[in-house]
């Protein structure tokens, strides 16, 4: 057990793009005559990152923590890119602090955490590059 963190993407399928819901239906037989609407992917991943956690607990979540599914806007995922670059660039951990919480993993602040925050800006920016503006964001976590 522990923390487990997604970004999924989502990508409608509109009326116009009937060819791209066939093409779906075609690679799973069992979805003919059946419309397909929307695409979800996992966009990113995270284990015990709960600093990540709580920086979305309190920036997407309004202070909620139940294990939902909250939409993410772009503009969010770029704000937090920024606040990851800042706090490598000043070795800040206070301003992505970790958090304590059951099965949460270590709240050290250590090269393991410094490592993560690279590795989720880099994550973020691939993520944001790789798809575009008709996919939207949502976060959801579990333990």
């Amino acid at each position: 057990m522990g923390l487990d963190m997604f970004l999924n993407a989502k990508r409608y399928i509109w009326l116009e793009e009937d060819e791209l819901a066939s093409k779906v239906a075609e690679l799973l037989p069992e979805l003919q005559g059946l419309r397909v609407k929307e695409i979800l992917v996992e966009a990113a991943y995270w284990r015990k990152s709960n600093w990540l956690h709580a920086w979305f607990v309190k920036n997407v979540q309004k202070e909620v923590d139940d294990c939902g599914h909250y939409k993410v806007e772009r503009e969010q995922l770029e704000q937090l890119r920024q606040l990851i670059l800042k706090a490598l660039s000043t070795r800040d951990a206070s301003l992505l602090p970790p958090q304590s919480g059951f099965f949460f993993g270590s709240t050290d602040v250590n090269e393991h955490y410094w490592a993560d925050l690279r590795d989720t800006e880099v994550t973020l920016v691939k993520v944001m590059d790789d798809l575009p503006s008709a996919w939207d964001f949502e976060y959801h976590a579990s333990w």
